[in-house]
């Protein structure tokens, strides 16, 4: 097995979590490396792009959070070997990443404007994807994203639920996932009441 160190804020969510997920869930040992907002100014000059998350494999450094997701889901058991169920998981992260960029600009803006840019968002393209993303999750059979079980498609969404309802995102109501897309929130809730999710997160409420 690889050495691996995971470099990310320390928080719980973002772009860095699915991947500590997945690697936790699947029993992969790694180096998680946190960090603190204020640190990041000095850390980015050391990573491609000037950006996290970084996954470090036996040194060498990799960027692009789904990738790096991608590949935690291999080594976890967490990825669909076939190559349809594959698909439909990849489809998954990357509409939720392409949500991720356009909510990206806003953590930048303060006041009315970022107000006004939320608010665009809340009103136009979160509901859009929210509600793919649900039929997507029904024609599956409602319960998993792809392959009939626990995918790395699952964290990716769990940890993007997660933030919508968390109430932190400002100008962003924590109603919205419940009156647009409920089945969501039933799948968040089955998935944070894994026991191995449970025991992650447990580590960190001592």
């Amino acid at each position: 097995m690889p050495q691996l160190k995971l470099t990310y804020f320390d928080f719980h969510g973002g772009r860095g979590e699915p991947v500590r997920l997945a690697l936790a869930l699947g029993g992969v040992a790694f180096e998680d490396h946190r960090f603190s907002f204020p640190e990041f100014a000095e850390l980015r000059k050391s990573t491609p792009f000037g950006q996290v998350p970084v996954l470090e494999v036996d040194g060498a450094k990799i960027t692009q959070c789904d990738a790096i997701l991608r590949y935690a889901g291999k080594l976890a058991g967490l990825y669909p070997q076939d190559a349809l169920q594959a698909l439909y998981c990849d489809e998954v992260s990357f509409v939720i990443e392409e949500a991720g960029i356009k909510m990206g600009p806003t953590f930048r803006m303060t006041g009315e404007e970022q107000k006004a840019a939320r608010l665009a968002l809340v009103n136009g393209s979160i509901p859009v994807y929210l509600r793919w993303l649900e039929q997507r999750l029904l024609a599956q059979g409602g319960e998993y994203f792809a392959d009939g079980r626990l995918t790395v498609a699952d964290l990716k969404v769990f940890v993007d639920i997660r933030g919508l309802n968390s109430g932190r995102l400002d100008h962003v109501p924590t109603d919205l996932v419940a009156q647009v897309a409920p089945a969501l929130n039933a799948h968040n809730q089955r998935i944070a009441a894994l026991p191995a999710v449970q025991a992650y997160y447990a580590k960190f409420a001592q």
